[in-house]
């Protein structure tokens, strides 16, 4: 029976492994479009009157694509830590998790969200979202120094709630244009609620339960 469940166990993490390989290349691909940097490229193409007016955003928008894709990848790496023989590494890439989310990847994105697709709604959800993953990914760092890692470890999964948003928003935005063939501007109300939300919920539910 031990050793159904160790062989599940195994088999469960290799699957997680293989998704999340899955979204992350489809994120890096999506980082890479923006590489090496260009005005008129991809969602810029639809940003042009930031662009053109506000020379910052482009700025914060840069600093906000390029370390987001770092945060996706170590928040991974930091939760798979003692599993696969990388737990002494566990430090460091917390570390550069909470750092680069706190001083570029959140702040940038509050900024951005500021200037959102959708008008008042979307940009109300995303600000909220960018200052939500900033206050998560502080307590944690918080709590890690007062080596409270229970309370540590349920924080930084709240923030890394926060940090799929950017996979979980593009899973929606496909099911709803095929499902639905929404108005553009709709689509942007909808997911920009939906991206965060549901995973918010889906992991303060498996912190009341105790699964982690």
């Amino acid at each position: 029976m031990l050793s159904v469940k160790k062989n599940l166990s195994i088999t469960l993490k290799i699957l997680l492994i293989i998704g999340f390989g899955y979204f992350f290349w489809l994120m890096l691909k999506i980082t890479l479009e923006y590489i090496p940097v260009r005005k008129e490229v991809s969602f810029l193409m639809i940003k042009q009157t930031e662009v053109t007016e506000r020379p910052d955003y482009l700025y914060l928008f840069y600093a906000h694509v390029y370390t987001s894709i770092f945060v996706l990848l170590s928040g991974f790496l930091a939760i798979l830590r003692k599993d696969f023989g990388i737990k002494n590494l566990h430090k460091n890439i917390g570390k550069t998790y909470i750092f680069l989310i706190l001083v570029f990847a959140a702040p940038s994105g509050i900024y951005m969200g500021i200037f959102a697709n959708g008008g008042i709604y979307s940009k109300i959800s995303f600000v909220i979202l960018g200052c939500l993953w900033w206050f998560t990914t502080f307590k944690a760092y918080q709590l890690a120094r007062q080596k409270n890692f229970k309370e540590h470890q349920q924080w930084m999964w709240r923030s890394f709630a926060l940090t799929l948003s950017a996979v979980t928003l593009r899973m929606w935005k496909v099911i709803i244009v095929y499902l639905l063939h929404p108005n553009p501007m709709d689509v942007y109300q909808i997911i920009a609620w939906l991206g965060w939300i549901p995973n918010l919920l889906f992991i303060e539910y498996l912190i009341a339960k105790k699964y982690i």
